[in-house]
């Protein structure tokens, strides 16, 4: 990096000579000096050993005065340096020993294989065991870390504490023939250890899994502290906490980080204040930071959270040393956010086999010509007395026989995959079939009265009044007078597993309300504004529930979710898109941890997504969440993908993904102009008993004893679409056609048809309909799982709206045109 001196800092630029140097000015506002007067060159001596030597830091953007005046007393008063014990420097010196030998050792052993290597940055081993250590010391018993691929390794083994010879096995490749199409490469796996402090305090290390898109570990982290905090009754954020590891170049260019700040202070997402550490190798792959960023700093985003952020030399660790224990006090004391910008640079090219010298000559020159930051700092306490030679040549002698043993026992171990944690006892994954359906259903007196419990509000709390005639059809209900709605039938689920102790959590854009103004989960006094949350008071001894609006956001908050559901294997924990067709903004979570997390890393997860979905015309934008992508993704069971169509099986549905100890994500096609149809109710009798019901047929398929062989055509569909295909065949008068619904897509078997079928004529055509366009929906999916012939009896074939790139026409008018000719055809032929 080269150094420049701003003209601002130079006192000719205000005018000043050199005589005026030894002017006498007021000194009160500087921290730290007891005479109220000093002079011009006293002053400028004092501020530049605070703020221009391996530490300047901005803070001036802060509001608030307090805070600013809290931050200015701690860096002035000590010249931002403070005195460091011996056993503080040796234990320095003893961390970038073990970090710099552990990448030295790898890159001998293993000449060229890839491993993201820390050189350069060594200073944050340091750093992270000593943010460890005062941590405990603040009382913090878990820290959870989100890192991507730079140095990862280094920090598995130095700071997590997985064992070198386990490493040095993954290196080695020798355990290919249990990881066929399975697994992940080693510098994306996580780990969890104990850590015991120095002052014999005991505190839980979690290293999320990752992958290689940068930055978007950033909200799993996260939510992942919420779930241990809410699980803890940890309000203030005081026992855990969580660290950030970020790139310069991904934290000025990834939009993700940006979502994940803007979470921090949010009363549904926060945690206390995170650490973020940039590790800031003054490059991105191949690209300057000129070509990286618009702001001066690549910290310049976070400058949004009103907070601190921290600029140190990476290569003078005492420093680096400084700034966090500044940062964890800060932390402590407001529990906000804090960045540390820890500048250094990467000793080789993005990878240990590319050559940084084509793109970068004169910096690499200037690497090359470098002492190591062990090397520069180990003259330095050399120069300074505090360790001894003989010292530190024992830590690499020790550390170096340590990695031999370490090697030669790697051919001897086995394979150690990461395994759940006691949360997860009693939870598997793996296959559906392995798992048997459980009976979800509950005592009628119960749902009565928790009917009547999300009826009722506070004394004096005044509910608008078309909230109020809400109130009065629950009471209905409760009653058995009137059947149940879609929002009474979730009401009913969420509630019931709360006062059966499993906490519930729903986020998302506009959940409170509902996006179609359907749930109405949170009540505002129409007077005063108050709010009121029934699902939240149904009983003393009920687990907590929280439906809690969302930002705007899509990728950060169902990343921070996803974190909240692998720490909450015994809760509803869902997110709610306010269109299904937003969820695509998503995708990277989506691809890189829900569907995949349990075949790479054995983690597994059952959040659920609420996505509104169908087309009723209201243009290419607001009709499709895209039901085709998740389906393509479908394979060994990884998730679930469901479109209820009844109130009651969606309480099933909801309660059977926490009551069956299986979990997977479940991906829920929920309904919009449903919400309100006269025939989506359920009687109050479908909830007492039953469970979710994968194929739902009507009559007379449904009733063995009546079922008929005058049946010539089955057409089988999902979701809005039945409801228009009962109505068609009623006005048609064709009683000839039976109706399937395939409630869930996935895990699917043709053989779940062969009840409803198995009465059937051979060759009864068997026919898909679906809103969709033939290159979207299930069709694509259902024409590759059951080919020509359903269950070898039945031709099967598919009606649909033709191949499209765009998912709906923007026409209401084109729209009907388009349906009336999709049913007419659904009904054509015999």
């Amino acid at each position: 990096l080269v150094r420049e001196k701003p003209a601002e800092l130079d006192p000719a630029y205000y005018g000043f000579g050199a005589s005026d140097l030894e002017r006498v000015f007021a000194a009160s506002y500087l921290s730290g000096v007891h005479q109220p007067r000093l002079t011009l060159a006293e002053i400028l001596q004092r501020l530049e050993q605070t703020y221009c030597r391996s530490i300047g830091v901005q803070f001036m953007h802060i509001d608030d005065l307090a805070v600013r005046r809290w931050l200015q007393e701690r860096m002035e008063s000590t010249g931002n340096r403070l005195e460091l014990s011996r056993a503080t420097q040796l234990r320095i010196l003893q961390r970038l020993t073990h970090a710099a030998m552990f990448e030295d050792f790898l890159q001998k052993k293993f000449l060229g294989a890839k491993r993201f290597s820390l050189e350069g940055g060594e200073s944050l081993i340091p750093l992270l065991d000593l943010a460890i250590e005062r941590a405990a010391d603040h009382g913090v018993v878990e820290i959870v870390i989100g890192m991507a691929h730079r140095g990862r390794v280094n920090v598995l083994h130095n700071i997590l504490g997985k064992s070198a010879s386990q490493i040095f096995r993954e290196f080695s490749d020798l355990d290919g023939h249990l990881n066929k199409g399975r697994g992940d490469v080693k510098y994306h796996l996580g780990h969890s250890a104990e850590w015991k402090t120095e002052s014999g305090r005991q505190v839980h290390l979690s290293l999320c899994f990752n992958p290689s898109h940068l930055e978007f570990v950033n909200p799993v982290a996260l939510g992942r502290l919420r779930a241990k905090q809410d699980h803890w009754g940890d309000r203030d954020g005081t026992t855990g906490m969580v660290i950030l590891i970020h790139g310069d170049a991904a934290f000025a260019g990834q939009g993700v980080v940006q979502e994940t700040l803007n979470l921090s202070g949010l009363r549904g997402y926060s945690t206390g204040g995170t650490i973020h550490v940039v590790v800031n190798n003054q490059i991105g792959f191949t690209t300057d930071p000129s070509d990286c960023r618009t702001s001066t700093y690549a910290t310049d985003v976070a400058k949004m959270l009103q907070i601190p952020i921290f600029h140190v030399n990476g290569e003078d660790p005492e420093a680096v040393a400084q700034v966090i224990a500044l940062a964890l006090d800060f932390r402590r004391r407001f529990r906000r956010d804090v960045v540390i910008d820890m500048y250094c640079y990467r000793l080789y090219g993005h990878n240990e086999g590319d050559e940084p010298a084509f793109t970068q000559p004169l910096m690499y020159k200037a690497i090359r010509a470098r002492k190591s930051v062990r090397e520069e700092y180990l003259e330095h306490v050399l120069e300074l007395g505090g360790v001894t030679r003989a010292e530190a040549e024992a830590i690499a002698s020790e550390e170096k026989q340590r990695l031999e043993l370490e090697l030669s026992a790697a051919k001897a171990e086995s394979a150690r995959p990461a395994a759940l944690g006691e949360l997860w006892s009693g939870i598997q994954g793996g296959a559906d079939t392995a798992v048997p359906e459980i009976d979800t259903g509950v005592a009628r007196e119960q749902l009565a009265q928790t009917l009547l419990s999300l009826a009722r509000v506070p004394a004096g709390f005044q509910p608008h009044p078309k909230i109020v005639r809400l109130l009065e059809a629950r009471t209905e209900m409760a009653h058995g007078k009137q059947a149940l709605d879609w929002s009474a039938g979730e009401a009913l689920a969420l509630g019931t597993l709360a006062l059966a102790g499993h906490r519930v959590r729903l986020t998302g854009q506009d959940s409170e309300r509902g996006t179609f103004s359907h749930r109405h989960a949170v009540l505002h006094d129409y007077a005063t504004g108050a709010r009121h949350m029934s699902l939240a008071r149904l009983s003393e001894r009920q687990a907590p529930v929280e439906i809690i609006n969302s930002p705007l956001s899509e990728i950060g908050v169902l990343g921070y979710e996803y974190g909240y559901s692998l720490d909450c294997p015994q809760g509803l924990v869902m997110w709610e898109a306010q269109f299904g067709d937003f969820v695509n903004v998503a995708q990277v979570i989506i691809d890189q941890f829900l569907v995949s997390a349990e075949e790479k890393w054995r983690r597994l997860s059952g959040l659920v997504l609420l996505l509104p979905h169908g087309f009723e015309g209201q243009g290419p934008e607001h009709s499709s969440a895209r039901l085709e992508r998740f389906l393509a993704q479908c394979a060994d069971d990884n998730i679930q993908v469901a479109q209820p169509t009844t109130p009651a099986q969606l309480f099933h549905l909801l309660r059977r993904q926490v009551l069956r100890p299986w979990r997977k994500p479940l991906v829920v096609m929920t309904p919009k102009s449903l919400l309100r149809h006269p025939r989506v109710v359920s009687p109050l009798e479908e909830f007492t008993t039953g469970r979710f019901q994968r194929v739902l047929a009507d009559q007379p398929l449904a009733n063995p004893a009546g079922r008929s062989r005058a049946t010539t055509r089955v057409l089988v569909c999902s979701g809005k679409i039945y409801y228009e295909l009962v109505d068609a065949r009623e006005k048609l008068q064709r009683a000839d056609v039976a109706i399937l619904r395939l409630e869930q897509l996935y895990p699917f078997e043709p053989e779940q048809f062969r009840p409803q079928l198995e009465s059937l004529k051979a060759n009864t055509p068997v026919v898909w309909v679906q809103d969709e366009p033939e290159n979207m929906g299930a069709w694509p999916f259902l024409r590759a799982r059951i080919g020509e012939r359903l269950l070898a009896r039945h031709p099967f074939s598919g009606v649909t709206r033709r191949a499209a790139a765009s998912p709906a026409t923007g026409s209401p008018a084109s729209h009907k045109l388009e349906h009336a000719e999709l049913v007419e055809r659904a009904f054509a032929g015999s």
